[in-house]
């Protein structure tokens, strides 16, 4: 029952790093959707969709 604070800690601070991992994966790929929005308005394509 001594190290039950620590692995409740280790467990809470693995948790809070993944939820802030996923976060900030979720903002990168608005932020690259967005990008690649502007640059598809400003006429460049994507290369999978020539035909």
């Amino acid at each position: 029952m001594t190290h039950t604070f620590f692995i409740a800690f280790s467990y809470i601070l693995t948790a809070l790093v993944i939820a802030g991992l996923v976060v900030r994966a979720v903002i990168d790929h608005r932020a690259q959707l967005r990008a690649l929005a502007e640059l598809e308005s400003r006429g460049v394509g994507r290369r999978s969709r020539r035909g």
